[in-house]
């Protein structure tokens, strides 16, 4: 296949900037790995309500500002003893 001239369209993908809300939904294994825990604790944190999840038919999501706004609290919470 050739390369694209530069009269064809190309798609253009760009980074979302900081500060903008990411959209990314991840999974529980996923949210998991980002703060380093295993699954079992990952599930008992979206029992206990402290991070906020998705249910998309059948499946959990987590929201990617879910953990965010989790580490976020941990940190303050750190803090403020």
């Amino acid at each position: 296949m050739a390369p694209p001239t530069p009269t064809e369209e190309q798609p253009t993908y760009t980074a979302p900037e900081l500060g903008e809300p990411s959209q990314t939904l991840l999974t529980v294994e996923d949210a998991a790995r980002r703060l380093s825990v295993g699954r079992t604790t990952m599930y008992a944190l979206l029992k206990a309500g402290h991070v906020n999840s998705v249910r998309i038919g059948r499946l959990r999501r987590i929201p990617a500002e879910a953990l965010a706004a989790y580490t976020a609290r941990l940190i303050a919470e750190r803090h403020a003893a």
